[in-house]
């Protein structure tokens, strides 16, 4: 396995842009590491530690201690399959769901909504559009009880 074959090229973006709308989530100070193929990050924070923001599931959690630490986890269990969503990105390809430069891989239906891990709910969409929505998304509904209605608004 490749591991840049699951991953989006993050040269030439400009991260605190696309980042903006995550802004009440992570930190002033970090670095982008690696891209996942559906805009998940891997951040390396000021004080060496490694974080997974998953925009999905509108989450920030730290994974590793170091970079280090991250490369000996990434290799035990399941790691790499969770983190880059392996077997969504191969069954993309399979169907034949190229990406261009500014795109990514994308869920029809959020699974904060209850949108399924699946092909059936995948679709190639913008980068950028993808962090925007997904961040306010998030921003709007993080204080809200599990099963609560929401109406949400996005700001252009």
């Amino acid at each position: 396995m490749d591991i840049s074959d699951y991953l989006i090229e993050q040269q030439g973006k400009d991260w605190a842009k696309l980042l903006s709308d995550w802004a009440w989530l992570l930190p002033n100070d970090l670095t982008v590491w690696m891209v996942n193929r559906f805009g998940d990050i891997v951040l390396v924070l000021d004080d060496g530690t490694v974080h997974f923001l998953d925009v999905g599931a509108g989450t920030l959690k730290q994974i590793a201690e170091t970079r280090e630490d991250f490369c000996v986890k990434v290799d035990a269990d399941d790691n790499a399959g969770i983190w880059f969503l392996i077997s969504l990105v191969d069954e993309c390809a399979e169907a034949g769901m190229s990406l261009s430069v500014d795109q990514c891989y994308t869920f029809k239906l959020a699974p904060v909504f209850g949108g399924q891990y699946s092909i059936e709910n995948i679709e190639v969409g913008d980068l950028e559009v993808n962090y925007s929505l997904l961040g306010q998304t998030h921003d709007q509904i993080k204080d809200l009880p599990d099963g609560s209605t929401v109406n949400i608004v996005v700001s252009t």
